[in-house]
């Protein structure tokens, strides 16, 4: 049982990061034979792994997702929805130590690579969700991350104008307990991103 629950850990793993880093391209076909063959593994890792896949919104119907217009629209609707209250409530209640750690991400991302940037994006994005001290949220958000990370990939490596800017007004927003503003500023944020993602799709 353990050697087959390693197994499966190591298949989800490999194909979540071929997905995540572009290896595995969008629309691509996932097949167990293929893919047991390629690590080494039965096919019922694989499959396993390709369910867990498919709950995080990575596969969609055994091919690697490629959201439509759509897609990326409902996607985003939550995250405004979820993200914004969120922002909300770290305007109430961040305490100092947290909202160091983001300024510490807009440093970050101010002068680091793009590795960097998107860790400190990442982070960023977290502490705020942490911040809503709503279990249930934090949960819903956390099973989005993967595709949240594809998009987050797309702003950062094609270079989004205004990132860095508009986390540095949710910031100061935070900073001044504005939680009006801030729940605005962040769904303005998001509402960008989406509006930058859908503009490279129609490309």
């Amino acid at each position: 049982m353990a050697k087959q629950t390693s197994a499966y850990q190591v298949a989800y793993e490999r194909l979540r990061d071929y997905i995540l880093n572009g290896e595995l391209p969008r629309g691509e076909k996932v097949t167990e034979e293929k893919w047991a063959e390629r690590l080494g593994v039965s096919r019922t890792p694989i499959r396993e792994a390709i369910r867990k896949l498919e709950q995080e919104g990575l596969i969609k119907e055994k091919r690697v997702v490629n959201p439509s217009e759509t897609d990326l629209r409902h996607i985003f609707q939550v995250r405004i929805l979820l993200e914004g209250f969120a922002t909300r409530c770290a305007a109430t209640y961040m305490n100092e130590a947290t909202l160091q750690q983001m300024h510490n991400c807009i440093e970050t991302a101010k002068n680091g690579g793009t590795e960097e940037i998107m860790e400190a994006n990442e982070e960023f994005h977290n502490i705020i969700i942490q911040a809503s001290n709503n279990p249930v949220m934090i949960d819903t958000i956390d099973r989005m991350q993967s595709i949240i990370y594809l998009f987050r990939r797309t702003v950062v490596y094609y270079k989004r104008p205004f990132l860095i800017d508009e986390h540095e007004q949710i910031y100061q927003a935070i900073l001044a307990h504005d939680a009006d503003r801030a729940e605005q500023l962040m769904k303005e944020h998001l509402q960008a991103d989406l509006e930058f993602c859908l503009h490279l799709l129609k490309q």
